[in-house]
């Protein structure tokens, strides 16, 4: 099967099955958003939807994010992965929006870089997400699942080479919705100890290339 074949396959899949489509972290402002996607890395979006109602009622917005300090915000956070790491990353984040952009997240992508805590995953989540932008963030689920379906080759073994190269064939008004997709995929279905294959409505395109999948 020819790679354009097999996109339009998969993502005529996804169009039918999840047309509306997002992220499951629960916010109420796009500093909310920030907030929670940091503090996903390497935690489950279920565990930081119950950890931030309480952060976001103490500390709804960076100005008040900013007033504290990594201890008084670890008390809310303890439970995630890196919990002190991620306090401190979150302060300073805070600070930053307050000093460099009157307290907003800002949409450019080198500004969002500049913040403490945030990586390319990141800011490509908070663009795509909170700016409608079409920008495709790679965590752990979209690399497998690009791999596994035969989306992506070998020789993309980085995050950043995945994000190349499935933007290169997927077309610019799905890729914010791709993200989700692979991601739910990833996350439900074709999950990395043991993919539920026999569930899967693409079983029978999967070349099933489990080898390398995995960061």
């Amino acid at each position: 099967m020819k790679k354009t074949e097999r996109y339009e396959r998969i993502l005529n899949h996804f169009r039918e099955q999840m047309p509306n489509v997002n992220t499951e972290l629960e916010f109420g402002s796009v500093f909310q958003l920030l907030v929670a996607v940091i503090l996903s890395a390497q935690c489950t979006d279920k565990r930081i939807n119950q950890v931030t109602p309480e952060l976001f009622r103490h500390y709804p917005d960076a100005r008040s994010m900013a007033q504290a300090e990594p201890e008084d915000v670890l008390e809310y956070i303890s439970s995630v992965s890196y919990p002190n790491a991620k306090a401190d990353h979150l302060v300073r984040m805070a600070r930053a929006l307050v000093e460099k952009h009157a307290g907003e997240v800002p949409q450019d992508m080198n500004q969002l870089l500049d913040l403490p805590g945030v990586g390319r995953k990141t800011a490509n989540v908070i663009q795509s997400v909170a700016f409608g932008k079409s920008t495709l963030a790679v965590d752990t689920h979209v690399y497998r699942v690009a791999h596994r379906l035969g989306l992506v080759g070998k020789n993309d073994n980085t995050p950043y080479k995945v994000e190349q190269a499935l933007t290169k064939h997927i077309p610019e008004e799905d890729i914010p919705k791709a993200h989700h997709w692979l991601l739910l995929h990833g996350r439900y279905v074709c999950t990395a100890r043991k993919p539920h294959c026999e569930r899967c409505e693409l079983e029978g395109l999967c070349p099933k290339l489990i080898d390398g999948s995995k960061l």
